[in-house]
């Protein structure tokens, strides 16, 4: 379609053009074929997401630092493909808000948010953050308040007040402490491939991270990806207010499924095009479906491997040096690192005693217990 591109660089040749790309049958993945396949480094495979996502995978994600931070520079991207105008909040739509880590970003960037999710276990983790924090704003208010009468009684006292010291308290003599009370999200327990629930013309914009492509997968004979697909992007289409934009980032298994996805979307009415963030890295390399009503609108340029490069130097990342060291005929050197304090025996009683702690069947200690083995002839 005319109005969507693709944003990468012009020596990349991701996506090739294929013309079978609604009929293949990888995007079929039934539970009987999930359970034949040998290697699971796809949740989508293992099948329907509130299953992959329980109670434990649900605590287990909201806690790991890795995806932490994975979830806040993803969100932070897409904030800024969005282009919201800074001088007031916007209502945001996060589809697959998971545990609301990326809720939470919103709420530092001082929008609301609304979040919508297949997974009550990831919902449920999302709820509690968001009272702890409801009961942390009613603590500061009531706080304020407290200081606010106290204020009052103290100036009824007082007989003479100057012009400036009545600026400063205020309407009513109440002076304000300065303390910001930030909105919190709300929550819907909703399948995003059955449409989206909510009144036309509701949102300014539309974020969602690492949700877009369960949609491709199919856990039941009633359940057809295209389908799904086109459901979930008409009814998006219709509960966005015009002119406003939605980014979602996700992560393609194939190039027929990024295809599929783009498609989709241009066949509902929508312009744009996906914008791919370091195309050249095997982990760094994002996928954002930047979407808008304009039919004269371009998706932005991604994120080079030479922005990549350029952060690991400021971080203090070592990419040179050693790394470019090659032998007498040319060729590269691989750099083979030794992990420090790996597999000595303090590491290994260390290890096994983490273990019983967690409650593991853990042989006991002997004399053997991390003993090099002798040389092999």
């Amino acid at each position: 379609s005319p109005l969507f591109s693709i944003s990468r660089p012009s020596s990349s040749s991701f996506y090739p053009l294929l013309a079978k790309a609604y009929t293949s049958p990888i995007f079929v993945h039934t539970q009987e074929q999930s359970a034949l396949t040998t290697t699971m480094s796809r949740p989508e495979l293992t099948g329907h997401a509130s299953l992959f996502y329980n109670a434990k995978e649900a605590r287990k994600y909201d806690s790991s630092s890795r995806m932490i931070g994975v979830q806040r520079e993803i969100t932070e991207r897409a904030i800024e493909l969005l282009r919201l105008p800074t001088y007031k909040p916007s209502f945001i739509l996060d589809v697959g808000c998971g545990s609301g880590l990326s809720g939470q970003v919103l709420e530092e960037n001082g929008h609301v948010w609304v979040g919508c999710d297949v997974s009550r276990d990831m919902l449920d983790v999302a709820n509690e953050r968001i009272e702890k924090k409801r009961l942390g704003m009613k603590n500061i208010k009531e706080g304020n308040d407290e200081e606010e009468d106290d204020d009052m009684m103290e100036e009824e006292e007082e007989e003479d007040y100057s012009s400036e010291e009545e600026d400063q308290s205020g309407v009513g003599g109440r002076r304000n402490n300065g303390a910001v009370l930030h909105s919190v999200g709300d929550l819907m327990h909703h399948d995003m491939g059955t449409g989206l629930p909510f009144r036309p013309a509701t949102f300014d914009a539309c974020v969602s991270v690492s949700a877009l492509q369960w949609l491709c997968y199919s856990n039941s004979k009633g359940q057809i990806p295209k389908r799904r697909l086109t459901r979930f992007f008409s009814s998006l289409y219709q509960v966005l207010r015009r002119g406003a934009r939605a980014v979602l980032q996700f992560y393609p298994e194939t190039a027929e499924q990024a295809i599929l996805i783009s498609e989709c979307a241009a066949k509902v009415g929508f312009a744009g095009g996906i914008v791919v963030d370091y195309p050249n890295s095997t982990k760094a390399k994002k996928h954002y479906l930047v979407l808008s009503f304009d039919r004269s609108y371009k998706a932005p340029d991604g994120l080079t491997d030479g922005a990549l490069l350029s952060e690991a130097r400021q971080g203090g990342v070592r990419v040179d040096g050693s790394a470019g060291k090659t032998d007498k005929y040319g060729n590269t050197k691989k750099v083979h690192r030794k992990k420090k304090g790996a597999k000595t025996k303090e590491w290994i009683l260390q290890k096994k005693e983490m273990q019983r702690k967690q409650g593991k069947d853990v042989r006991s200690d002997t004399k053997y217990t991390g003993r090099k083995r002798r040389d092999r002839w």
